[in-house]
This record gives C-alpha cells, structure tokens and sequence, in this order.
C-alpha cells in the first residue's frame, strides 16, 4: 500500500454547499483533478443540479461553474495508505482540516458526503454547527448502481443553493 494525498479544497467565501468525497482515485491522482476517471459520474450527477453540462467543460471551467454555484469541493481524508482507488482499502487515515474550511465559510448551509467512507470519516468532523448533512451515494465507478437511482439524492443539493 502507498500513501496518497488528497488535494487542496476548492471553495469561495460565499460557497453555500460543500461536497466531500474519500480521497482521489488513482486516476485523480495521476492527472492531478477531481473526478478525473472518465466513468466517474460526479460531473453528471451534479450537472442538473447546477444546470449546467459540467461533462462538456474543461476542468477549470467546471471548477469555476461549481464556485458560480456556490458549491465547494473537497476530501475528508488527507493522507492515507491504499492500494488502488477503492474506499475500502484506506488504511492509517488522517484527517482533512474540515473543521478550519468550515470556519471559512459563513455562508454554507450544507456538507454532502460522495459516498459511505466520506460520510463516516467526516460526519463527526462537522457535528455541532447546524449543518444539513447530506448523503449520497457515490459517484465512483465502482459504486455500481446506476446513475439513475443515484440521481435523486444528488439533486437535494439544489434546495441549499437558493
């Protein structure tokens, strides 16, 4: 098992949802982006939520769509050992500053969790400020329920956009 390391969070100031994933897949971590494996359907999912087709833009142009948004994005572990890009092999995992981002962010409403290990490393991290926390099921591809059963849960990410 190598160590990975998560990457620094994208967010602004008046972000008002902040989605957290695990830690950055093996293609992720190659190309140096979130969500880079081309089956990951993060850009898809959060597509109608934006209204905007995430999957035709360019990586900084989805990054600036998210933050036009008011969405942040981040990872609840900072480093850990895994073999490959599965949840389920993260072992000897530190921690994301959740908390110090949070402080951040006067005007967020919501943290919503890409998938079980996120919601389970980071729900604690966030108790006690009043935030909705939403729980979704991962976007990754080894999550293999299909996008349409997915969808729903991603969509209550919109009512806190407003």
């Amino acid at each position: 098992m190598t160590i990975k390391a998560s990457f620094s969070p994208i967010a602004a100031p008046n972000a008002r949802v902040l989605i957290l994933g695990s830690l950055p897949g093996e293609r992720s971590l190659a190309e140096r982006r979130y969500y880079a494996h081309p089956q990951n359907q993060f850009w898809a999912l959060l597509s109608p939520v934006v209204g905007r087709d995430l999957k035709a833009l360019q990586y900084e142009e989805r990054l600036a769509a998210l933050q036009a948004s008011r969405v942040a994005l981040w990872d609840v572990v900072a480093t850990a050992r895994r073999t490959g890009s599965s949840d389920a092999t993260i072992r000897d995992a530190a921690a994301n500053d959740l908390p110090a981002l949070l402080d951040l962010l006067p005007e967020l409403r919501a943290v919503a969790f890409n998938g079980g290990k996120a919601l389970a490393i980071g729900r604690p991290m966030i108790a006690g400020r009043g935030l909705a926390v939403i729980a979704l099921p991962s976007s990754s591809p080894l999550h293999t329920v299909g996008i349409a059963a997915k969808q729903p849960a991603w969509d209550a990410i919109r009512g806190f956009l407003r």
